[in-house]
């Protein structure tokens, strides 16, 4: 089998570079021929990984990094007959979370072992102000992308951690915002902190933001926290992490085949990349991506 691989040297303080040695050295055990599709830029890789699997270069895609090099190689793959193996060496990894992929040196042999014995499961299309792409877990337009605009601005500090100081900052200026949702069809108009559409059940670095959802289920899962106070915000918001927000008054989840969100030039950040603004049609793609996971 030729591989491709795609690995961000920047990934979890370098944890990413360092797991090319390691990726290359299991395929070779295993007969595989490896190709090395790596970029200096995110765009550039993409483009090498597309190419690769429109010519017929490879048989399997693996990349290695956090949810960002997720997204590059669901971009890749979706509605290709190309399975993508993920090697989790970011920060977050909600994506190999998702799927059930070890972290740590585990991984590496996790994947390689099923590169010939893989899985369908769902992603979602999504069109925005910057275009028509691909994602797997999330797509977020309100307080939580806020949070992530801001926390992406700073250099420090690292981790989760900059999250939680992201999103103590937003919270000083922030009010609700008004919706004009669509979903499947049916239209709907309230005030909410958030909307988030959710194929997968956390993200964030573990965040539970939609504990029920499924990858393989062929529905997304709208999270929706009505209007409430800052302070009320505050005091539930940590309860996302065990899943302990789902009983709150204002926590509402629709489950849908196709969703339409206008939230007035919101950001939206799906699996924690950039990516545009509002108007934002989300749309489940079921089975339609191969994975060695």
């Amino acid at each position: 089998m030729r591989v491709g691989i795609v690995v961000n040297p920047t990934a979890g303080r370098g944890r990413g570079a360092s797991a090319l040695p390691e990726i290359d050295s299991a395929l070779s055990a295993a007969n595989h021929a490896v190709i090395n599709l790596s970029a200096a830029t995110f765009a550039d890789a993409l483009t090498n990984a597309k190419q690769a699997i429109a010519s017929g270069r490879i048989d399997a895609l693996v990349v290695a990094g956090g949810d960002g090099m997720a997204h590059l190689g669901v971009n890749a793959c979706a509605e290709s007959n190309v399975p993508l193996g993920l090697i989790p060496r970011g920060t977050g990894n909600d994506s190999a979370r998702a799927l059930g992929i070890p972290f740590g040196e585990s991984a590496v042999q996790h994947v390689v072992d099923r590169l010939e014995n893989t899985r369908r499961i769902d992603c979602m299309k999504v069109t925005s102000s910057s275009g028509e792409f691909f994602t797997f877990g999330t797509v977020n337009a309100g307080f939580d992308a806020l949070v992530n605009q801001r926390a992406n601005s700073w250099s420090f500090p690292k981790g989760p951690s900059r999250y939680q100081l992201a999103m103590l900052a937003e919270l000083a200026n922030f009010k609700p915002i008004q919706y004009r949702v669509i979903v499947d069809g049916d239209k709907r108009e309230f005030k909410a902190m958030l909307c988030a559409v959710a194929n997968a059940s956390s993200f964030g670095g573990g965040m539970l933001i939609a504990p029920e959802a499924k990858v393989d289920d062929g529905l997304l899962d709208l999270f929706v926290v009505h209007e409430i106070s800052r302070p009320e915000l505050i005091r539930i918001f940590p309860k996302v992490y065990t899943g302990g927000h789902v009983t709150h008054a204002a926590v509402e989840f629709i489950r849908a085949k196709s969703l339409h969100i206008d939230a007035h030039q919101m950001p939206v950040f799906a699996d924690g990349e950039a990516a545009g603004h509002a108007p934002v049609t989300v749309t489940v793609c079921p089975g339609s991506l191969l994975v060695a996971a």
